[in-house]
Parts: structure tokens; sequence; C-alpha cells
């Protein structure tokens, strides 16, 4: 059927869907896709909960007792933290913070689910695309400099030719004049 989204399309759209940016069109072809495919509607689910979650969160963020400067300063590592870019001492830091705070240590177990979800889907795309573009370009490529490195037939032949008759012409000339 016309119009229908692969999984990889309708992956690259969720978000987007999610928030409804997508047109009227689009949004109905990723609709009919997440009702067909239980593994998309899963991944639809997950990231439709976890944005709930986290919009829940920042309207509870002002009335919770756990919201302290402290807090702030883990909020701003968490991104460093995660990428293992904070020294020896920031690291402990934003360990006891997340000991001590349940809040943030449900941001971290949250970050923790999402950057596991990120990469099983980039593993996914990356596993399922069956062309290695770039190695396919370079096979290309070497296939074409050993065609410019063999020799023409019709070159060869001309050669041998004019090898001949030039053999032919010394022969008559050695055999005239000796």
């Amino acid at each position: 059927m016309q119009n229908q989204l692969t999984c990889e399309q309708v992956s690259a759209l969720l978000s987007f869907y999610t928030e409804n940016k997508l047109s009227e069109k689009l949004s109905e072809y990723v609709r009919r896709h997440l009702e067909s495919c239980p593994e998309c509607m899963g991944k639809y689910l997950k990231m439709k909960n976890m944005l709930n979650k986290f919009v829940d969160h920042q309207n509870r963020e002002f009335e919770n007792p756990y919201v302290t400067k402290q807090y702030q300063d883990f909020k701003n590592n968490l991104s460093a933290y995660i990428d293992n870019e904070l020294n020896d001492f920031d690291n402990i830091k934003i360990k006891k913070i997340a000991i001590s705070n349940p809040l943030a240590r449900q941001d971290l177990e949250n970050i923790y689910i999402f950057k596991k979800l990120l990469h099983s889907s980039f593993e996914k795309t990356k596993n399922d695309l069956k062309n290695d573009y770039s190695r396919s370009i370079i096979c290309e490529l070497e296939n074409e400099d050993i065609k410019d490195k063999t020799v023409d037939p019709f070159f060869t032949l001309v050669i041998s030719f004019f090898a001949m008759i030039t053999c032919i012409v010394a022969g008559v000339i050695s055999v005239l004049y000796f």
C-alpha cells in the first residue's frame, strides 16, 4: 500500500508526532503505522510517558521541598556527569546529591533510561541498514582505478599489428641490403 511509513521513518518522526508538530496527513500516516506496529507503539508510549513525567516534574518542581541550590547545581552538571566530563571532586559531589536527593536520583535514572533507549534505537537502525554507502563508494572507486589501469584490447591489437609490420619491413630491408 502506498503512503505507508517504515519503522525507521516513524522512529525519526516520533518526537514530532508526540509534540503534535506534524502536518495532519503525516500525523495520520504515523498514527496508522502505530496502530499496526506494536514495537513502534511501545516506543511511542515510552516517549509519551517520559514526556508526561517531565511535564509533571516541571510542574511539581515549584512545590517540591527537594528543589534546592544543591539540586540546581546537580541539574547544571548532570549532562557533564553522564558524559564523564567532570573531575573526580565534581563526580563525587554529583553522586552524593543523587544519593541524598530523591528528585536528583529520579532525574539520573530517567537520563540513563533515555540514554539506553537512544542507544538501542541507534543500534537497531545501524543493524537494519543493509547498505554501507561509504564502503560501496570506495569499492566503486577501486573498480574504476582497476579499469583505468587495464589496457584496452584494441590498443593492444594495434600495437601488435604495428610490431608485426615493423618486423616484416625490417626483415625485407635486411634481405635486400645484405
